[in-house]
């Protein structure tokens, strides 16, 4: 029989596969004086075509899966403050050491999620809904629905963005809703399990092994 622990896990990487399709409409930001909504409608499309007319990609290159991913979608990403917000309250008492380690390691967990779920955005339409904020807000949330061929209902996709400090820099995302389930919140229930056995070192064993296990899968 299944435990908890384990059940959450695969909800979770089904969640987290929806999540990634929802970033891949992200990529870096033209102007930076542009909305944080009106960046995300902007985008999608140009990068929805470019997944699109990628042979290799078609091909199932995972290579080219995974640099898409890290060329489009980190740089639109705080990493630092999604992976230290992942792993809670442990973030402040970890070394330099263990936070690069834990960013590396956080990373690679993402963005090779990420491209395993490139294939289902090939029909995907993303819409915005209409955001409320006032132009002074440094920090936002941008609703959208994902639709599909075949998919009855839309798929409810919520970004929490931050602007980057300093003109020129727009906007950053540093968490994702899916359905209901934030991301940041999700793996810092995971995180915290695996620190409170086995303390900083041990969350960082654990996403080494949890990357070597994907990158064995491919």
């Amino acid at each position: 029989m299944l435990n908890k622990l384990t059940v959450h896990r695969r909800f979770f990487n089904r969640v987290l596969a929806a999540a990634a399709t929802a970033m891949l409409v992200v990529a870096p930001a033209h102007a930076a004086d542009e909305g944080a909504d009106a960046m995300i409608y902007k985008l999608s499309s140009e990068v929805l075509e470019s997944i699109k007319s990628d042979p290799a990609i078609k091909a199932g290159d995972l290579t080219r899966l995974m640099a898409l991913v890290d060329a489009k979608i980190m740089p639109n990403v705080n990493f630092q403050r999604m992976t230290a917000a992942s792993v809670g309250p442990a973030w402040r008492k970890a070394t330099p050491e263990q936070k690069k380690r834990l960013q590396e390691e956080y990373k690679i967990l993402l963005v090779r999620t990420y491209a395993g779920a490139l294939s289902q955005a090939y029909d995907m339409v993303v819409s915005v809904k209409p955001m409320r904020s006032a132009p002074e807000d440094r920090e936002v949330v941008v609703r959208t629905e994902v639709k599909g061929k075949g998919r009855a209902e839309p798929i409810q996709l919520d970004y929490r963005l931050e602007k980057s400090p300093g003109e020129g820099l727009g906007w950053k995302i540093y968490d994702l809703n899916v359905l209901g389930v934030w991301l940041v919140q999700n793996y810092r229930g995971q995180f915290a399990q695996e620190v409170n056995a086995k303390g900083i070192d041990g969350l960082i064993t654990s996403l080494v092994d949890r990357n070597k296990a994907n990158a064995k899968k491919g």
